[in-house]
C-alpha cells in the first residue's frame, strides 16, 4: 500500500494552472438580465396609482366621446345614483337615448308671441299640430323631431319608446303626457336639431288654476336637456308674470343656455323700439338675479316682409343682422353639442357627489336605537345647518347645493335612517373618472361634428 507522500508524487496535480468551477447556465442568464432594457420611473410609480393598462383597456373599447360617456356612467355614475336615490331627488337615471339624442332647442315665452311661428320660419313650412293664432292656441308641449314621414305621437307613447329621450317625463304623470306630443316631418334641419314648442305663460292666478300638472317642472327637466333656451318677447307684452318669473327661476343652473328673443319688433318705430328695448332690460334684470347682460336679439321672426313703414330702413337693416347672427347660433349648436353633453355630464357628476355626502350625513346623525323620528325632525327643520356642515366639511362651493325646500320636500317621504353610509370607493370611482377617464376619452377622440 502506497503512503500518502507517494501517491501525490506520483499524481502531480498543477495548481497554478487549475480553473475555477463552472455553473452550468448562469452565464447565459447574466448576459440576459444585462440586456433587458430598465422600467422607466413612470411606470414604477402606476404601482401605487391607477394602473395604465385599465385606461388602456377602457379606451380600447370605446368607439367616440359618447359611446365613453355611455360607458363611464353605467360603470361609475350610476351605482353611485341609485346607492343615494339620486334619480328621486334630483334627475331621472339616464338611459342610451339620452346621449344619442340630437340637439333640442326650446322656447318659451308669454301667449302670442311668436314662438310657433318662429319654429315654422326656420322650417319654411308648418309641422304636424301647429296652430298659430293671437289667442292662447298651443295647449301643450310639443316637440318636434325628424321623421320618415309627417305624423303626430302622443305622449303615453313616446314616453314609453326605448329610442326617444323622453322615459323621465313619466314622472310627472298621465295628465301631463295627455298634454305632450311629438311632431315629426322629414326635414333637413331636422336631422340636426329638435324644437320644443311650449303653452304660453299666461298672468295672474288663471295659469295655476288651469294646468293639471307640474308646468314650472316640466319646463325645468326641459331645460336640462335642452342645448338653446329661447325667452321670446312682444314688444306689447313686456310685463312678466308671477308664473312667468317662476318659470324662469326654473330655468336656475342652465343661464349659459338662455337668450332673449325680442320678436315683432317692426309693429313699433324706432324711438318706441329704444324704449321697449330699455324696458324689457329693466323687467329682465329684477328677474334674472345675475350681473352679466343677457343676450338680445331683435327682430320679426315670421316669413311676412319687414314693415318699413314703422321701422325704416335703419331698423330693417338692423332686424336682417339680428337675424343673420341668431341663424348663425342656431347653426352652432351640433357643433358644440358634444361639448354640450360632456359639460352636462360633468355637472351631473358633481351634483351626484355632493348628493351622497348631503345624504350620508343626515344618515350619520340619527341616533343608532332610541329617539329616530325627533331626530329626523330635527334634521328636517334644521336643513340649511346640516348643508352648512357637509359644505365645510367637504370644501365643497355653497352654489353647488340643492334647492333646500325642494330638497325637504323630498327627504320628508324618506326614513333617513334607511338611508347608507358614506362609501368612498364610490366617490373615489366617480373622482378618477373625472380626473382622469374623461381627460383621457378627450385626448383620444375628437368631436364628431369638426
Amino acid at each position: 500500500m502506497l503512503s500518502c507522500s507517494a501517491l501525490f508524487r506520483s499524481e502531480t496535480i498543477d495548481l497554478e494552472n487549475l480553473n475555477p468551477p463552472v455553473m452550468e447556465g448562469l452565464t447565459i442568464l447574466m448576459a440576459k438580465i444585462k440586456q433587458a432594457p430598465k422600467k422607466p420611473e413612470s411606470e414604477k410609480a402606476n404601482w401605487f396609482s391607477s394602473s395604465r393598462s385599465s385606461k388602456k383597456l377602457f379606451l380600447n373599447s370605446v368607439t367616440s366621446i359618447v359611446d365613453g360617456l355611455k360607458k363611464l356612467y353605467t360603470e361609475k355614475l350610476k351605482p353611485l345614483e341609485v346607492t343615494y336615490h339620486f334619480n328621486d331627488f334630483v334627475s331621472p337615471l339616464l338611459t342610451n337615448s339620452d346621449f344619442d339624442a340630437r340637439p333640442m332647442v326650446m322656447l318659451l315665452g308669454q301667449y302670442s308671441t311668436g314662438k310657433t311661428t318662429f319654429i315654422t320660419h326656420l322650417l319654411k313650412s308648418s309641422y304636424p299640430g301647429a296652430h298659430i293664432g293671437p289667442e292662447p292656441t298651443t295647449d301643450r308641449f310639443v316637440v318636434v323631431m325628424s321623421g320618415h314621414d309627417e305624423r303626430s305621437i302622443p305622449g303615453n307613447t313616446i314616453a314609453v319608446q326605448a329610442d326617444m329621450p323622453f322615459g323621465g317625463l313619466t314622472t310627472f304623470g298621465t295628465t301631463f303626457l295627455s298634454k305632450f306630443q311629438c311632431s315629426q316631418m322629414p326635414h333637413p334641419l331636422l336631422e340636426h336639431i329638435s324644437f320644443v314648442d311650449t303653452p304660453g305663460v299666461l298672468s295672474g292666478e288663471k295659469q295655476r288654476t288651469q294646468r293639471s300638472y307640474d308646468f314650472t317642472g316640466v319646463t325645468s327637466w326641459f331645460a336640462a336637456k335642452c342645448d338653446l333656451i329661447l325667452l321670446l318677447f312682444d314688444p306689447h307684452k313686456l310685463d312678466i308674470s308671477d308664473e312667468f318669473k317662476r318659470v324662469i327661476g326654473s330655468l336656475h343652473g342652465n343661464d349659459d343656455k338662455i337668450r332673449v328673443v325680442l320678436n315683432k319688433a317692426d309693429q313699433v318705430d324706432t324711438q318706441q323700439l329704444m324704449r321697449v328695448y330699455g324696458a324689457l332690460m329693466w323687467s329682465l334684470g329684477k328677474v334674472l338675479n345675475t350681473p352679466e347682460v343677457m343676450r338680445v336679439y331683435i327682430g320679426s321672426f315670421n316669413d311676412k316682409p319687414v314693415n318699413e313703414v314703422a321701422t325704416g330702413p335703419i331698423g330693417k337693416e338692423l332686424f336682417e343682422k339680428e337675424q343673420e347672427d341668431l341663424l348663425s347660433d342656431l347653426k352652432d349648436i351640433p357643433k358644440k353639442a358634444c361639448d354640450r353633453r360632456i359639460n352636462e355630464f360633468v355637472k351631473r357628476a358633481r351634483a351626484a357627489k355632493i348628493h351622497a355626502y348631503i345624504i350620508s350625513h343626515l344618515k350619520k346623525e340619527m341616533p343608532a336605537m332610541m329617539g329616530k323620528a325627533k331626530v329626523q325632525q330635527r334634521l328636517l327643520d334644521n336643513l340649511e345647518d346640516e348643508f352648512s356642515k357637509v359644505q365645510k366639511e367637504f370644501h365643497l362651493p355653497a352654489g353647488d347645493f340643492p334647492n333646500i325646500e325642494q330638497f325637504r320636500e323630498i327627504l320628508s317621504g324618506y326614513n333617513i335612517d334607511k338611508f347608507e353610509k358614506l362609501k368612498p370607493k364610490m366617490i373615489k370611482a366617480v373622482d378618477d373618472m373625472l380626473g382622469y377617464d374623461i381627460p383621457e376619452l378627450l385626448k383620444n377622440f375628437r368631436n364628431p361634428y369638426e
